[in-house]
């Protein structure tokens, strides 16, 4: 566990924004713990609050801190506060190619409903957009592995970097982690 948290990233984040299926829930759970995010961050402001059981996203959830926020707005607010920049992952002309960006830096990438993608008071309050290069007929992936192939682009990044070489957060901090995380196991446990 001690390892697992000196590999935590606390600077990179993945906002979900009203994704419906639970199951994509869960599969973005998964992947954000498996390249080493410490926070995950939802807006619900037309779907219903996701269930998040420990079953459904194959215990992914009890290793992440999810933090809810009621608008997208103060989600952004909060993650500027924290000196993320912002991109939404969104179709048009004028987004990154999400191969062109520097995903080493404090940065929270933001998904979107499976139909309806990001909502526009997302695109709009964004630092920018991204996209992930498409060479086939389709133009879009499923939400779950859109994030998964952006999260992994961002490790490949960091480990290039050695971001994943030196712990991001403070003995201490781990430490207090560590005895959460402790606790959380106990419970299943019993």
């Amino acid at each position: 566990m001690m390892e697992v948290l000196a590999r935590r990233q606390p600077d990179l984040t993945v906002v979900i924004e009203n994704v419906h299926d639970p199951h994509n829930i869960s599969a973005v759970l998964r992947s954000c713990d498996a390249v080493g995010l410490l926070t995950v961050h939802l807006v619900y402001t037309v779907e219903e609050w996701p269930e998040l059981s420990r079953t459904s996203s194959a215990s992914a959830v009890k290793w992440l801190d999810i933090v809810r926020h009621p608008s997208i707005e103060a989600c952004y607010a909060a993650l500027r506060a924290q000196g993320f920049t912002i991109y939404a992952t969104h179709l048009e002309a004028a987004s990154h190619d999400l191969y062109d960006l520097d995903l080493t830096q404090p940065v929270a990438l933001v998904f979107g409903n499976e139909h309806r993608g990001v909502s526009p008071e997302a695109v709009a309050g964004a630092d920018g957009t991204v996209i992930i290069p498409m060479m086939g007929m389709v133009q879009s992936l499923n939400i779950s592995v859109a994030c998964a192939v952006s999260l992994y682009e961002a490790l490949r990044q960091r480990r290039a970097a050695g971001a994943y070489a030196r712990p991001k957060l403070s003995e201490a901090e781990r430490q207090a982690r560590l005895a959460r995380w402790l606790q959380r196991e106990r419970r299943v446990v019993e």
